[in-house]
């Protein structure tokens, strides 16, 4: 990169938090997207990684993640198992990517 500035796209902060969550059960071969209270949370944020923080319910996974409205982050648990099954409840580790206000609209490519 030749410089440590860019037009556009740049982010105001880069950060992980670590909220507890109670997921709802997701039925058979298929998935659901969920909306917890996260204080803070923006319109406009990007979600990064998500993980959990311990061992996952078998057959689930995170299909997508958002945030979907001020303070609220939205997860899509998807359940590849043969039963109805309900993701870990705990400490969920969350990147949250907040760009800079005023941004002009995403870059489609780097150029």
């Amino acid at each position: 990169m030749p410089g440590t500035m860019i037009s556009r796209g740049n982010l105001v902060m880069s950060y992980i938090i670590g909220p507890s969550l109670t997921p709802t059960a997701v039925a058979v071969s298929t998935s659901t997207e969920q909306l917890f209270t996260i204080n803070g949370l923006l319109p406009g944020d990007e979600v990064g990684a998500v993980g959990f923080s311990s061992t996952q319910t078998a057959g689930i996974g995170i299909a997508n993640t958002r945030v979907s409205a001020a303070n609220t982050l939205a997860i899509q648990f998807s359940n590849n198992s043969a039963a109805t099954a309900t993701p870990a409840a705990g400490q969920y580790v969350i990147e949250i990517n907040r760009p800079e206000v005023g941004a002009a609209a995403l870059p489609t490519n780097l150029a």
